[in-house]
């Protein structure tokens, strides 16, 4: 999501389905840098002033830079010696409970000092060094997030408070620390049965883990802190290296039967048994899945699930086993085939208790009765959902989401079910359902926006801007951008350099630590030091207490952070991916970092999760695979029985490249049915990655565009119409809007600068090529419009940018009515002006 060529794939070379995966996308790269820098004071408001944002790296995208030459020279040294220095000194803090260790009665990740006094907020006395080494709180997060670890003559020269701490105060520490704790690092013990460590896991006091072959035991709750970090050693006891006995080994699970390739009659039951055993320790249960789907656990041998009344087709099994420490094992999977029955020519029986669950401005949730099938038939194969006669979903199981809808409407809903012969029931008697009223009444039409998590550094916009502008009152949602998708998890509570290359990266001080001042904040309040919800997170939730009827959801993945879904996506994965992603976004259950977080701390801030996969099957960031067609879909479906079964009425949406090249490799039919509706990303079709200037965001193709093949179709329209083809609801469908414009330099001056060859890319603020509105608005250049392809453009004989104006987004809400659209959504909320004025175009020309 967000101004890149992503959103339709293109690259370097004038073919944009090929040549853009690993190692060349060297130049294009995303406009809104992650993390443009990292500053804070966790004790206090942070310091006023914007600080000024780096330029764009070509590999991490403009995350804090880390390299010696760029950082100061008390940062660019450290040494092992230092490092158990300060382990050792913290720790004996700890154990000693001298004052100023800054203990945390919650479970916390950090040590931190003790709240600053009104007079003298940074100040105190030397016997806290220990603690402020951890994290010292007026030093440049910047480096000390990535590393606590500071030089401690360094870290004296940078905070007053930690200038009285002498050296030899210091040694006396250590050489008390080597006495106390280096007799418990030859110690050995027995580690058999003790789990690993686990990130996600709450420690209780007393609790034993064990990492890098070393037992601990926990002094207190303790969350997200590794025991062999020097910032997470004071939480534990080092009981000694491993004696043997080694880490837990995962227990051995295989499937009995039925044998693969066996054939059965629909409407039989399926036996599916295994043989589990663990060779250091107990199985606690096996869980059998069909298609990716739970049959049933069984926790104690011999173990079996049964899968009654078993529908035709193919279909696949397999199992998986979790021993006494939660190491699992998965067996092969294997394909039974079930045969419909010959002669079936019965319905199967008709779907009673439909009933109207949560409701929303542009959503109804359905429930009814699950339907049976007849004795031998060919088993109930899901169900058809009508919205006032029409057919409007097909879900497999007894509840349906309908989505993309106008807000204050009344619609009447029946529903039939139908078996794998083809037979189908009557449709069940009709309940009527209305929609809320929405943004007011006003339009019906969804005005989403994308805040980012970054843009509190370099651009200094912060959630408190999207009100004080007046966009917040035009708004319907607000997806924040983004939570990154890694290790087969939604990954929370991480803070570290985003690295495109790997997937690495977050910004929990920018989420939910960062202390906003009374100037800062939606509420005029100050964050105060102990609020276990702070940062951009705390900003949506009292945003969304000032404007009740507004949504808000999280978006996971964008540009960078897209590498994971594909392996979290594959069926032995897909379970436990979405309900780390519902455990920490709607559950609110967050890794405690700088005091911050715990469980259910993010509770009710997001109403729902956005998709940005970039991109099934094709090349974003990294290349897809064939199995990300039906892996897409199954996901959802999985994020939709997940969600539903928390709260029916939770939100899920999709952000997809309008690329056709992005469009033909997935099956929207079959996803669609599962969101509430879908964002397509009609910008970026064209940038300086293109030899030739052209629209980046055009409405219509145009015969004079002289692009070949799929960039052919690239415009709004061809995407929209590709979408609508393939059987998703135009109102499932919102337009994408760029606050931002595409720009070449060197071009050659004819034809206003449009499809002529350029040199390369315009200087930009932040990146070249890119520019926000709010600049580009304020050239003194000579303006262009496009009536055939619905685009606009300021040339000055040299330098062209294309952006949309806003005139030109009036037109394209135009089309978002004519078309029945649901709505259009923007990227992003900084490049607007301080008045809104591009969002109160799109909000007003949807009325």
């Amino acid at each position: 999501m967000g101004p890149r060529h992503a959103s339709v794939g293109l690259g370097r070379t004038p073919n944009p389905g090929l040549a853009v995966c690993a190692g060349q996308r060297t130049r294009a790269r995303r406009a809104r840098a992650y993390m443009d820098v990292f500053t804070a004071t966790p004790a206090q408001p942070t310091r006023p002033g914007p600080t000024p944002e780096p330029a764009l790296d070509a590999n991490h995208e403009g995350a804090p830079p880390m390299a010696a030459d760029r950082a100061p020279a008390s940062l660019s040294a450290k040494s092992p010696n230092h490092a158990l220095a300060h382990g050792l000194t913290t720790q004996l803090m700890t154990t000693l409970s001298l004052p100023g260790a800054g203990l945390s009665p919650r479970p916390t990740r950090y040590l931190r000092p003790p709240p600053p006094s009104p007079s003298r907020a940074m100040s105190g006395p030397c016997v806290t060094c220990g603690a402020v080494l951890a994290r010292a709180p007026t030093i440049d997060r910047r480096h000390t997030m990535y590393d606590p670890l500071v030089q401690s003559a360094d870290v004296r020269s940078a905070h007053p408070s930690l200038q009285r701490c002498r050296p030899r105060r210091l040694a006396w520490l250590l050489a008390l620390a080597g006495a106390v704790a280096l007799p418990g690092l030859a110690q050995a013990a027995s580690c058999a049965g003790v789990a690993e460590w686990d990130q996600a896991k709450i420690y209780r006091s007393g609790d034993t883990l064990q990492k890098g072959g070393v037992l601990y035991r926990a002094n207190q709750d303790i969350w997200n802190a590794p025991p062999d970090h020097p910032a997470g050693a004071p939480y534990y006891t080092n009981l000694g290296a491993c004696d043997g006995g080694g880490a837990n080994q995962p227990p051995v699970v295989s499937l009995t039967s039925p044998a693969n390739g066996a054939t059965f009659s629909a409407g039989s039951t399926v036996n599916v048994t295994a043989n589990a055993s663990d060779p250091d320790g107990s199985v606690s249960k096996v869980e059998f899945f069909r298609d990716g789907s739970s049959l049933g656990v069984d926790t104690s041998a011999p173990y079996s699930a049964n899968w009654a009344n078993a529908s035709a087709g193919s279909h696949t099994l397999r199992a998986v086993a979790t021993d006494n420490n939660n190491a699992t094992a998965s067996t092969a999977t294997i394909t039974i085939t079930v045969n419909a029955a010959s002669g079936d020519t019965t319905a199967p029986s008709v779907p009673g208790g439909l009933a109207v669950g949560t409701r929303t401005a542009n959503s109804i949730a359905l429930s009814w009765s699950p339907s049976s099938d007849n004795t031998g038939g060919s088993g109930l194969a899901g169900y058809d959902v009508y919205r006032n006669g029409s057919l409007v979903g097909s879900p497999s199981s007894a509840s349906y989401v309908d989505g993309g809808l106008t807000a204050s409407t009344s619609y009447s809903y029946r529903v039939r079910a139908r078996d794998n012969a083809g037979n189908a029931s009557a449709q069940g008697t009709a309940v009527t359902a209305s929609t809320l009223a929405g943004d007011g009444g006003t339009t019906g039409k969804r005005v989403i926006g994308y805040f980012t998590q970054w843009g509190i550094y370099g651009r200094n916009y912060r959630v408190k801007n999207i009100d004080s502008s007046g966009s917040a009152a035009r708004l319907t949602h607000i997806n924040y951008a983004f939570g990154n998708v890694r290790n087969n998890r939604c990954e929370v509570g991480v803070t570290q350099a985003s690295d495109p290359n790997t997937g690495v990266g977050g910004d929990a001080f920018a989420d939910y630590t960062k202390a906003f001042g009374a100037g800062e904040s939606v509420s005029g309040s100050a964050d105060t030091w102990d609020q276990p919800l702070r940062g951009n997170w705390n900003q949506l939730k009292q945003l969304k207490a000032k404007y009740p009827g507004m949504k808000v959801l999280i978006s996971l993945g964008g540009w960078t952070w897209s590498r994971g879904f594909s392996s979290a996506a594959q069926p032995a994965n897909r379970q436990a991916f979405v309900a780390s992603c519902i455990d920490a976004y709607i559950k609110g259950n967050l890794p405690v970092t700088d005091g911050a977080g715990g469980p259910g701390a993010a509770l009710g801030v997001f109403d729902g999760i956005d998709i940005d996969w970039e991109y099934p099957v094709a090349c974003g960031i990294a290349c897809g695979t064939p199995e990300d067609n039906a892996n897409f879909t199954a996901l959802m479906a999985e994020f939709r029985r997940q969600l539903d079964a928390v709260r029916p009425g939770l939100l899920l949406t999709v952000a997809v490249g309008a690329g056709i090249d992005k469009i033909r490799v997935t099956d929207p039919a079959a996803y669609h049915p599962y969101l509430d509706y879908i964002n397509v990303m009609t910008y970026d079709f064209h940038g300086a990655w293109d030899a030739k200037t052209n629209h980046q965001s055009a409405l219509f193709d145009s015969p004079s565009d002289p692009s070949t093949g799929d960039q052919k179709l690239y415009n709004s329209n061809d995407a929209i119409e590709a979408f609508i083809s393939r059987g998703v609801p135009a109102a499932k469908l919102n337009l994408g809007i760029g606050y931002y414009g595409r720009g070449w330099t060197g071009v050659a001056n004819a034809n206003n600068g449009l499809y002529q060859s350029a040199t390369g890319a315009a200087p930009g603020t932040y990146e070249a090529g890119i520019e926000d509105w709010k600049v580009l608005k304020n050239l003194a250049w000579p303006g262009y419009t496009d009536n055939t392809a619905g685009a606009t453009w300021i040339y000055n004989g040299s330098t062209l940018w294309s952006f949309d104006t806003p005139a030109n987004i009036t037109r394209k809400m135009g089309y978002v009515k004519t078309q029945g659209l649901g709505g259009a959504f923007v990227w992003e909320f900084s490049g607007d002006d301080a008045q809104g004025t591009l969002t109160k175009a799109v909000s007003d020309g949807l009325k």
